[in-house]
């Protein structure tokens, strides 16, 4: 909707100045002889000093106000969006709003009501009619798009969703594995190859340890390898040889004197790392048996 109305200076007396915005032509009054000009890109205006008339601006947020005026003349030119801040959590709101872009370069605040929210692309899974962006869970930080229309224009708006949680993930989600690590190997979901018991390579280790151990879990040539070996001249020890081996993850062996339910961290142990290739030394392996496994942690 175009609006059109006449800008007039509020004062009784003095000098007759001219407010020009053609095709427009409108007198103005003053209070003295002090009359000062304000231009636009649009609008030129003949007004008073003293505080009679006047525009006031800030930069942050974006605010004009023209004060003593009883008019003002204007037509919309388009629709700006904003948020403060434009990230959003995953399953978390950010509050938009809304503002008319008028056609001398200033802006009017309007109502979020009053705009017809939508989602253009990406993880927001709605916008209220009040203008609430609901962000959806997502495996990493993502961008997406919000539109608002209002009088015949149209905005739009960048928001990006943070990731936060790593396993909340549609049908990936509270199943030990990290969301990003199922979808870069299976695809989005749902995918049954991607479950934590699945072995979908037959190498006979199940995704959450070739997760846990940093190999591909598609390919049956990647696996995580452990073995128990002598030490030459040392007939009581054992050394313990597994791998790959990262830095970003807690390796700690256990044992097991029977393979019943309660393993113990193996102490006294020295260690050598050689690439990714880790050996660690049990010096009391001589019991007549003695079991090893290898506890992987990842944060």
């Amino acid at each position: 909707m175009k609006t059109h109305s006449f800008i007039l200076g509020l004062a009784a007396s003095g000098a007759v100045p001219v407010a020009m915005a053609a095709p427009y032509r409108v007198p103005a009054s003053t209070v003295d002889a002090g009359g000062a000009r304000a231009t636009s890109a649009s609008y030129s205006q003949t007004g008073s000093v003293g505080g009679i008339a006047g525009v006031s601006t800030a930069a942050a947020p974006a605010e004009t106000a023209k004060h003593g005026y009883i008019g003002q003349l204007y037509e919309e030119a388009g629709l700006q969006l904003a948020a403060s801040p434009t990230t959003v959590n995953e399953a978390t709101a950010r509050q938009l709003t809304a503002a008319q872009v008028l056609d001398d370069a200033t802006t009017l605040a309007v109502d979020a009501t009053a705009v017809n929210w939508s989602v253009v692309s990406g993880p927001i899974g709605s916008v209220s009619a009040s203008g609430l962006a609901m962000a959806s869970p997502v495996y990493q930080t993502t961008g997406a798009t919000v539109q608002g229309g209002m009088a015949g224009h149209i905005g739009t708006l960048g928001l990006t969703v943070v990731n936060v949680a790593k396993d909340d993930y549609q049908a990936y989600a509270a199943d030990g594995i990290d969301d990003d690590w199922q979808v870069q190997y299976f695809g989005t979901p749902p995918n049954a190859n991607a479950g934590p018991t699945a072995d979908p390579d037959g190498d006979g280790q199940k995704n959450l340890l070739e997760f846990l151990a940093g190999v591909t879990p598609n390919d049956a040539a990647s696996r995580f390898l452990f073995r128990i070996g002598p030490v030459a001249g040392q007939p009581l020890q054992k050394k313990l040889v597994f791998s790959p081996r990262f830095a970003d993850r807690t390796y700690t062996v256990q044992t097991n004197p029977d393979l019943g339910l309660t393993w113990t961290t193996l102490t006294g142990t020295t260690f050598l790392d050689n690439g990714t290739e880790r050996t660690v030394t049990d010096p009391n392996a001589g019991a007549a048996k003695k079991f090893y496994r290898v506890n992987i942690s990842k944060p």
